[in-house]
């Protein structure tokens, strides 16, 4: 490794080693998103697309069949298939939070409107589905048509959990295994499987997917309330005026005092918020050590990620999914 490359950041050096697979993939969706008779399709998912974003989750499935030694075609059709899924929720996803801006720009239902993102995101997961049928394998539709079901199960679950202050921790990691930590365990899963791996080593995959997609979540939710808007393309408090109950607001209401409950009650079940509530929730977030806690917690599944992969033979991909796991929560730092 170069000195250049070693400056990078790890999802960085994870791109560059995948680049090629990566202008593949890129190449293969721009592709699958034209449509002859509906132009507003590659409109809106070329404004989506183009906006940017990591890709984590299409090189999760790279990095996987190549760390089990694949040397197919077939993960270039699956990261695709991921990507596409993911694509899809985000548009979904606005329009359900009623959101305005995505990675820094305007969202697509506020530039066009609420029927055609939701159309859009329906023909990106009929897409989804075309794709990963091509490789031919049943065990991997298996796994990315079950995840699309546990992406929506969990988008469903978050709409009553999300404004009611009985949800607890236990219902909020189900809320965030579903509608993140499917798609990264899906992600590595598949690579593995096309690979023809063990089933240890898949098991490994998955594991990893699953801890480091939990991780990734918790430390969104946790940047929403002390990111930067510059960093995050979202506004802070967004999750506090969507009344959305996440990981340090939840510990705060099982530490609250009858007055804070109050609170809670008033902003987050009622949807009664007026000016200044959104710093007196983040003094109470504060006051409890609310934010220090949901930390630790993202640090323990970044570490339960990195313990998935040691029984793995050692490989630079392997290094850099182990130094992606540190990066995912140094967010925070």
């Amino acid at each position: 490794m170069d000195n250049i490359e070693q400056g990078l950041k790890p999802h960085d050096r994870l791109a560059a080693r995948l680049a090629d697979d990566m202008d593949a993939v890129n190449t293969l969706i721009r592709t699958k998103m034209a449509s002859e008779h509906a132009p507003r399709i590659p409109e809106v998912t070329a404004h989506l697309v183009g906006a940017g974003g990591k890709r984590l989750r299409p090189m999760l499935t790279l990095a996987s069949a190549h760390l089990c030694g694949y040397t197919g075609a077939y993960h270039i059709h699956l990261a695709a298939t991921v990507e596409f899924i993911h694509t899809a929720t985000l548009l979904h996803d606005d329009v359900v939070d009623e959101s305005a801006q995505r990675r820094g720009r305007p969202t697509a239902n506020l530039l066009w409107d609420n029927t055609s993102s939701v159309l859009v995101g329906d023909y990106l997961f009929a897409r989804s589905f075309q794709l990963m049928t091509e490789c031919g394998s049943m065990e991997v539709m298996r796994i990315l048509s079950n995840a699309a079901a546990t992406i929506a199960e969990g988008e469903v679950l978050q709409l009553t959990a999300a404004q009611d202050l009985a949800t607890d921790e236990a219902v909020y990691l189900q809320v965030v295994r579903g509608k993140t930590a499917a798609l990264f365990s899906a992600a590595m899963e598949v690579g593995g499987v096309i690979a023809d791996a063990d089933a240890a080593t898949v098991k490994a995959l998955y594991d990893y997917g699953d801890a480091l997609g939990v991780a990734f979540q918790i430390v969104d939710d946790l940047l929403d309330y002390q990111g930067q808007s510059e960093a995050t393309g979202k506004n802070i408090g967004d999750d506090f005026r969507e009344r959305k109950l996440t990981l340090p607001v939840i510990k705060a209401v099982t530490k609250a005092t009858p007055d804070e409950r109050a609170f809670w009650v008033r902003t987050i079940e009622k949807g009664k918020q007026d000016a200044g509530d959104l710093e007196h929730a983040l003094a109470l977030l504060n006051k409890h050590g609310t934010l220090a806690e949901t930390r630790v917690d993202a640090i323990a599944w970044a570490d339960r990620a990195k313990a998935s992969l040691a029984p793995l033979a050692d490989h630079d991909i392997k290094d850099m999914l182990v130094d992606l796991a540190d990066f995912v929560v140094d967010r925070i730092s």
